[in-house]
This record gives structure tokens, sequence and C-alpha cells, in this order.
């Protein structure tokens, strides 16, 4: 009755190794596919159909948008970290759209020159990322922080009371424009 079970034992025992190194497998492969091909950075190549979340988060609405003048969506690191960031043409915007005071359920616009500490630590996190030439095009953080725009927080995610990841819709009045920028670190 022993060697019975033995034979049983050996047999499961294979069954589980195999599982084992296909598991293995699969998992290299997945991580060699996604560092050699399937993770790279993207650079104007956005359509108004990729970014109109942008305008939905902020309660403008996508139906404005015209077009994608310039996007830039990093690789993602094992980790997550990663950079997005775009500059959408739209075709109204209303400075009392943006004026609204009151904290309606979502969130409200803040102008650039008067922030609140927590955002304004969080623009000074992206203010970091500006320099890179792959989003050149973006407003600098001395620009961001005037009264020329405004801010939309979408997500300010803290470790400690340092921001560690951002997600900010800014925009500029003027000449109907606005800039998304995500980051992660």
């Amino acid at each position: 009755m022993q060697p019975r079970i033995l034979v049983i034992l050996k047999r499961l025992l294979m069954i589980w190794g195999g599982l084992s190194l296909l598991t293995v497998i699969g998992i290299a492969a997945f991580l060699v596919f996604q560092i050699s091909y399937g993770n790279r950075d993207k650079i104007d190549s956005a359509s108004i159909h990729d970014v109109r979340f942008v305008l939905n988060w902020c309660e403008l609405g996508e139906s404005r948008i015209e077009s994608v003048l310039h996007s830039y969506a990093s690789s993602r690191s094992f980790t997550g970290d990663y950079i997005d960031a775009y500059a959408i043409k739209i075709s109204r915007l209303e400075i009392s759209e943006l004026s609204n005071t009151s904290d309606p359920p979502r969130g409200r616009w803040y102008r650039g020159d008067q922030l609140p500490p927590v955002l304004n630590d969080a623009v000074g996190f992206a203010g970091a990322w500006l320099g890179h030439k792959e989003i050149s095009w973006f407003p600098r953080e001395a620009q961001l922080r005037s009264a020329e725009f405004y801010v939309y927080p979408w997500r300010i995610v803290a470790h400690g009371v340092m921001p560690t990841a951002v997600e900010l819709i800014f925009v500029r009045p003027s000449d109907k424009m606005v800039f998304y920028f995500g980051a992660k670190t």
C-alpha cells in the first residue's frame, strides 16, 4: 500500500513542478516583452479620444476639444512610475466656469497665484518635472503659478507631507488651452 501512495505523491509533485515551471516561464516572457517591446514612450501620438478624460474630469466636457497639440506618455516602470502630459486646444471657455468658489462634490478650480498649501506643493512636484525635453512645450512652474492659469486638482497622493503622485489640470483661458500633467514617483 505504501508504494502506491509514493507513486501518487511522485506524480502530484511532477505535475506541480511542471505547472510551476510554466508559470515561471510565462512571467519571464511577460517581463521581457514589457521591458523590450510593450512599454515605450509615446510622443505626440494621443488622439482626441485619448484625452477626453481630462475635460470630463474637470467637468468642462469633451465636446469642447478641438485638437491635441502635444502629448507625452512615458513608459511605466515596474513599480508604476510614470509621467503623462497633454496640451489640448478647446473651442470655448468662460472665466465664470472657473471662478466657482464653492466646493462642489468633485472639486473646483483655483487661480494659479492663489493656491491652497496642498495644491501649492502638488504644483511644485509637477514643476520639478517640467524641465524634461520631452515636455518642453508644457508651461513652466512660474507660469502655472500666475493669475493667467487656473488649476484643477484631480489627484494628489502624499507620503508624509510630500506629494509622490499628482494629476493636475491647468487651463489658460486667454488662448483656450488645457494642459494635463500626471506623474508618480
